[in-house]
């Protein structure tokens, strides 16, 4: 057994298809990589930022997003183009490049096949680029488009972790992972394959690899993004997990290679600072601020400017396979005439194939001054979520979740289903012992959603001195409790155990 020795400041590579924003200080054109998917982004972003401030030879690959980045290669003159590619020595910043990648406006396609090619294309600059460049210490890979990575850094001898921010996966033949120019007859018996494989030439042509599998297998320390969706997973509580997912997963916690670290926001978002609020506010002052905030949200969305309206705010990307949109589309037209007295307000700030279907219930029953449907943008969001009352958050799981964490700092309470990340963030409010943040629902389906809902309702018309004390509390506790700073600390004590893990 080879005993890694740990170097006195390891060299650490996160590898991530998206992210949110680079510190300035890291490398040239920092200030445009912007490229967001979903949550991921926001927490690479916060996690590359905070270790860069702490002084940790942190560097990041990520693909080269042109048109995302603002970039515009054909206005460039010979000597602009030169000095964007010709990277300076210090830079920290390493763009995978490839044509798939230049003239994208957004991470993810609509076409899974598309989305094979550019984590394939992404791997590929990685592995035979910019991993020899960088000669990290350790490489941190994240989710099912970096997972072929792990298999490679366990043939060099590179210790890896992997973070599993979602469960989805891909399954692709080895010869096509080949076709595209990454040689992975190198580390072939270091992935996980659909089936047993037998011989490097059967398998390259008959048996898939699993993305997801192989780097979760082969990564020589894992994580989740929640303590809870890992017991969860281990425990089989998820029917739509397949079983050598979860076997795999069980394999690195019996091992002691496998952890929850609960994710949390980015510190820009605190109503105390955050500059696409209307009015600035804090736990002190949370009822004047988000009532101008409120205001000033109705005003822009065309809703009934009434200060007593209860407004529900949708987050969360329109996807009926985790999200749970679909519950709530099933019951809106309940939810909206049954406190129709109360001037019940929902605002959903989102993308995704289910927002259609919410288009066509505000237009039938003419719900526009009740119901606003907005794309996601993110002034807007932070916006929303400074003048909504309660956050709708009905996952039928989650991986971990930003959004019932940041609402809590802004003021507004969660209405969720009781899981994942969840379950780890939320408890049900005890008025009575001023315990508790949300309400919480444990049967997922419309009518738990409902109850939930009546729940918050019967909150909302307690009188102003017990939902000011309650929300105080939580603004408070929200605040200290869903730490960047020690969440990073984390992942870096995680980066040090895995750095002495033998190899």
């Amino acid at each position: 057994m080879n005993i890694h020795s740990r170097p006195e400041k390891p060299r650490i590579l996160i590898v991530t298809p998206e992210i949110t924003y680079l510190p300035a200080g890291m490398g040239n054109m920092a200030n445009k990589l912007t490229a967001k998917g979903g949550g991921l982004a926001d927490v690479s972003a916060t996690l590359v930022s905070i270790l860069f401030d702490q002084g940790v030879d942190i560097h990041v690959a990520l693909p080269n997003y042109r048109k995302m980045f603002g970039v515009n290669v054909g206005q460039f003159i010979h000597d602009e183009l030169r000095i964007y590619k010709n990277k300076l020595p210090e830079d920290r910043i390493h763009l995978a490049e490839d044509r798939l990648f230049y003239y994208r406006d957004q991470v993810y396609d609509n076409y899974a096949q598309v989305n094979y090619s550019i984590a394939l294309a992404f791997q590929r600059e990685v592995i035979n680029n910019i991993v020899p460049r960088v000669r990290p210490d350790l490489i941190h890979c994240n989710d099912w488009m970096t997972g072929l990575i792990p298999a490679m850094a366990r043939k060099l001898n590179i210790p890896c972790l992997f973070t599993v921010h979602n469960i989805h996966t891909v399954k692709i033949l080895l010869n096509t992972i080949e076709s595209i120019g990454i040689d992975a007859a190198e580390f072939w018996e270091f992935l996980y394959y659909e089936k047993m494989a037998s011989s490097y030439e059967v398998t390259r042509e008959q048996i898939p690899v699993d993305f997801l599998a192989s780097g979760i297998f082969s990564a020589h320390f894992i994580n989740t993004v929640s303590p809870t969706f890992l017991d969860e997973i281990v425990e089989g509580r998820h029917s739509f997990v397949d079983d050598y997912i979860r076997q795999q997963l069980s394999n690195k916690v019996e091992a002691g290679c496998a952890v929850g670290i609960l994710n949390s926001p980015d510190p820009s978002y605190h109503p105390k600072s955050d500059p696409a609020v209307a009015e600035c506010y804090d736990h002190k002052n949370h009822r004047k601020g988000k009532r101008t905030n409120k205001k000033a949200l109705q005003e822009r969305l065309g809703l009934d400017v009434v200060d007593s309206a209860p407004i529900f705010f949708w987050p969360s990307r329109l996807d009926p396979v985790q999200k749970g949109c679909q519950l709530l589309t099933d019951i809106l037209y309940r939810v909206i005439s049954e406190y129709w007295d109360e001037n019940l307000q929902l605002v959903v700030v989102a993308n995704g194939p289910y927002q259609c279907h919410f288009h066509d219930i505000v237009r039938i029953h003419d719900f526009y001054r009740r119901v606003a449907v907005c794309d996601y943008d993110d002034p807007l969001s932070r916006l929303a979520y400074a003048a909504s009352d309660f956050l709708l958050m009905p996952s039928k799981f989650e991986p971990c979740g930003l959004p019932q964490m940041i609402c809590q700092i802004y003021g507004s309470l969660p209405v969720a289903h009781n899981t994942g990340g969840i379950r780890d963030t939320v408890e049900d409010i005890d008025i009575a012992n001023d315990t508790g943040s949300g309400f919480l629902f444990d049967h997922y389906d419309s009518s738990g959603l409902l109850w939930a809902i009546g729940e918050a309702m019967s909150f909302h018309r307690r009188p102003a001195k017990v939902k000011d004390r309650v929300i105080t509390r939580v603004m408070k506790e929200s605040s200290t409790r869903f730490n960047s700073n020690e969440t990073a600390q984390t992942y870096h004590d995680i980066y040090k155990r895995v750095l002495d893990y033998p190899l």
